[in-house]
């Protein structure tokens, strides 16, 4: 008889989990597809510089990592 109560108890979670979940989704606002793409260049944009900026920076400490040990 536990058990049976557990298991209810477990779906009505689940189910009011789910509810709530659905009625906080329509309250996100979702970028335009404009706003999406705009925002997905910046980023791309973003981290290509930064991976030239630390290539060079690792470019640089090899270099005078292997000036000192020489």
């Amino acid at each position: 008889m536990a058990e049976n109560k557990n298991t209810v108890a477990k779906k009505n979670k689940l189910v009011k989990f789910f509810k709530e979940t659905k009625s906080e989704m329509k309250k996100v606002s979702w970028p335009t597809k404009e706003q999406l793409i705009h925002n997905t260049i910046i980023i791309l944009v973003f981290i290509l510089i930064t991976t030239a900026i630390l290539s060079l920076l690792d470019a640089g400490f090899e270099r005078l990592l292997s000036l000192i040990i020489k």
